[in-house]
Formats: C-alpha cells, sequence, structure tokens
C-alpha cells in the first residue's frame, strides 16, 4: 500500500473526519535530506474531526502522531498537521 492511501486508511478509520486532506509535498522537498525518488516522504494533512473536540493543538497532533507511528518510523520523513475541530472550521 502506497504512504498516502495507508495515512489516510488509518486517520479515516480512527477519526472518521469529516474533511480529510493528505497532500504528499515530496516534490517540493527534492534533494533534501530525508527524500527518495520515488517520493512519499513529506506529507501535509488536513483533517477536521469531532475527535478533536476539546483537545489543545498539541494534543489533536500527538494524537496523530500516535495513529501514524508506523509511517513516522519509516518512510514518511516531515509531517505537517492542520487539524481543527468542525466548530472550528465552519
Amino acid at each position: 500500500m502506497k504512504v498516502a492511501a495507508s495515512i489516510r486508511e488509518k486517520l479515516t478509520r480512527e477519526l472518521a473526519p469529516a474533511k480529510l486532506d493528505v497532500i504528499d509535498q515530496s516534490c517540493n522537498h527534492a534533494g533534501h535530506s530525508g527524500t527518495r525518488p520515488e517520493g512519499e516522504t513529506h506529507f501535509h494533512v488536513v483533517a477536521v474531526a469531532a475527535a478533536f473536540d476539546g483537545l489543545n493543538r498539541v494534543a489533536r497532533q500527538r494524537l496523530v502522531y500516535k495513529i501514524l507511528a508506523d509511517e513516522l518510523a519509516g518512510p514518511v520523513h516531515a509531517l505537517s498537521l492542520d487539524l481543527k475541530s468542525p466548530a472550528e472550521a465552519s
């Protein structure tokens, strides 16, 4: 399974997001540390989920990092996050 598909599948299963965008930004980092010729090393995730209600920014990030622990330990070199509750997204 491709890295982006794995990220999408895990976040969908664990967070049931109202919105989820997984953007591969690897092409923007060609030649930088941690990149691979085939890409899928640098990602930006935008997620809106009720699971983030009542959590501060750091707690939301920790939740996502826990869900994506395998990806972060292996193929993913960089991950940027934009995480919101449904109330914040409207």
